[in-house]
């Protein structure tokens, strides 16, 4: 039977298939220039995540212990040096949640226990975040959608308890994503409630274990968010100030997971540094921190940001030396403001190349492109002998 809705014409069925071919035979030639081409997609407009996340209200403010209060306003109006990251590739930035919230008169940040299934960094601690999309308008964006992902906090405007804060330069990981953290404020209208099992963390690991100090009362946010079971075994939190002093971990009487896996260092320690020499990091002498918690350490990329938030809202340094030349061994301070320098231009630096090679392969694609199409036109004669044409 005739349908002559389906008739085809078979030359431009051919050209048709041949402009295919060699758009494919570019994009082959050079995964470069598709992944530049793809940072440079107009993206599809998303809320404003700033404005989507309500300043933090005048009532919300009293209702914070003076100390906490004073953490809060130096954060809002730190003076930090923000690089423009415009120009460096999608798939070279991440963003991380740093999400706190009053508890018992002490500030208190999220954290989770990556799953044990997962091929990066598993059953390691985090902060909620990840990779930024194509489709993410900002940063901001991408840490909350990454955290709407992993534990269920609801995406703006919905969460009109969720207060913007600040965002911190990059941090570079060990894969070489620049990672944003970005600082939120729960409130809530909630009194706080006694902890149950179920309240002071939410465990989704089979072999789930619940540590739950006495006369502790915990935020009503730890009961309303569901860990992701492909991606979370835990959600837990941590005080902040305990980055900058984990002795206070004791003083507090903090539940603390026992030694063993999670912890496997001396039972009275909360705290363990050692000198490394990453790869990643150019042979930079790193000093990786080790935090006890309530369930797994708090370490690498993850603690090097909660330090420098907890520095930042309390407006004092650590007790401890935060970078390898900073130590009881004498060295100056000097020394230490020196490493963290280093640090910081091994970030600019890594920053410089990403903006080089983004350039080099947009150059290429371009070339490549141009070239595919005299490609065509000196191929037309044979292809047509062919009868390809």
């Amino acid at each position: 039977m005739y349908f002559p809705l389906f008739e085809v014409n078979t030359l431009s069925l051919s050209l048709g298939l041949t402009a295919v071919l060699v758009v494919v035979l570019c994009f082959k030639a050079t995964p470069a220039y598709a992944m530049a081409l793809s940072s440079t997609i107009p993206k599809p407009t998303q809320p404003d995540s700033e404005k989507c996340l309500r300043d933090i209200p005048t009532q919300v403010l009293k209702r914070l212990t003076p100390k906490t209060r004073a953490c809060v306003e130096r954060l809002r109006t730190c003076q930090l040096d923000r690089p423009d990251l415009s120009r460096q590739p999608t798939s070279k930035l991440a963003a991380v949640l740093v999400l706190l919230y009053e508890q018992a008169g002490e500030l208190r940040v999220l954290l989770t226990t990556r799953s044990k299934s997962l091929r990066a960094h598993p059953g390691q601690t985090a902060l909620p975040g990840g990779k930024a999309d194509e489709g993410d308008e900002s940063l901001v964006w991408t840490a909350l959608r990454e955290a709407n992902e992993e534990v269920g906090l609801p995406l703006p405007p919905i969460s009109s308890n969720i207060h913007f804060v600040t965002t911190l330069p990059p941090f570079l990981s060990a894969s070489q994503l620049l990672v944003t953290p970005v600082v939120v404020l729960v409130s809530s209208p909630l009194p706080l409630v006694a902890s149950s099992p179920s309240s002071l963390t939410l465990d989704s690991s089979p072999n789930a274990s619940l540590n739950t100090p006495p006369n502790t009362f915990s935020h009503p946010i730890l009961t309303s968010l569901t860990p992701s079971p492909t991606e979370v075994d835990r959600i837990f939190d941590h005080p902040l100030e305990a980055m900058l002093d984990p002795r206070l971990l004791l003083n507090k009487g903090e539940s603390l997971v026992d030694v063993g896996e999670d912890w496997p260092y001396s039972a009275g320690d909360v705290y363990n540094p050692s000198d490394v020499r990453p790869d990643a990091f150019d042979g930079l002498v790193y000093r990786m921190h080790r935090f006890r918690t309530c369930a797994s350490p708090i370490k690498g990329l993850t603690a090097d940001i909660l330090i420098s938030v907890a520095e930042l809202a309390y407006g004092r340094k650590p007790v401890y030396g935060r970078y390898p030349s900073d130590s009881s061994s004498g060295s100056s301070p000097e020394d230490a403001n020196l490493e963290g320098e280093t640090y910081q231009a091994l970030v600019r630096r890594r920053m410089e190349e990403n903006e080089r090679a983004f350039a080099v392969a947009v150059e290429e694609g371009e070339q490549i492109r141009l070239t595919g199409k005299t490609w065509l036109e000196h191929s037309r004669p044979t292809l047509e002998r062919s009868g390809a044409l």
